[in-house]
């Protein structure tokens, strides 16, 4: 009945250090970016990337965390590591959750007909485990959980790409941008948000 994770409790945490109220709208992916850009929500987090395309429409906090995106195969699959999807003779088709940075760069690297978006990263594990896709490229965090729960899978040695998550703001509102950005710096310097960050994502 509650949204928890790291994103959750960190804009708990900011919300907390500006007396302000916070309300957390569960939304797809995809449609954060605009949420923000049309005043529905007042900022975004939810592992977000900061990208060079996104900061033409929104700005971006320093960074929070440091993220991996992560590819899943099916134990025994062809594809042994990162660099076998771009081997020449590849034809190879990859799941990925839509609108997240996994999607854009795999739709970029490998062309939009070997992609097959999903609204979450559910569908796209069903779909690896019923032979729809051959992978599934995805956040490290939840691939670890895919596989966790999903016997006869397993995350690849080599990661696809490292990225840097923030926190996403509307461009015309600079003062909730300064006070995001003011209140997150604090609790970088005060060790709440590496707490935090330890919590979901252990050392090991």
């Amino acid at each position: 009945d509650k949204i928890v994770g790291i994103d959750a409790e960190m804009a708990a945490a900011i919300a907390d250090k500006l007396g302000m109220k916070l309300v957390i709208d569960d939304m797809e992916f995809d449609t954060i970016i605009t949420a923000v850009q049309t005043g529905k929500a007042d900022f975004g987090m939810a592992g977000m990337t900061v990208t060079e395309d996104r900061l033409k429409n929104i700005n971006f906090s320093e960074s929070y965390a440091t993220g991996i995106q992560s590819v899943i195969v099916p134990e025994g699959s062809k594809i042994t590591s990162v660099d076998d999807l771009y081997a020449e003779d590849a034809k190879y088709l990859v799941g990925t959750q839509k609108g997240t940075t996994g999607d854009i760069y795999c739709t970029g690297d490998f062309g939009q007909d070997s992609v097959k978006q999903y609204t979450n990263g559910a569908l796209a594990i069903a779909a690896l485990t019923n032979g729809q896709v051959d992978c599934v490229v995805i956040d490290n965090e939840p691939a670890k959980a895919f596989v966790a729960e999903v016997e006869g899978l397993k995350i690849l040695e080599t990661e696809y790409i490292e990225e840097q998550y923030a926190i996403a703001v509307n461009k015309d509102n600079a003062e909730l941008y300064k006070a995001v950005n003011k209140a997150l710096q604090e609790l970088i310097a005060d060790g709440t948000v590496q707490q935090i960050v330890d919590k979901y994502i252990p050392a090991n």
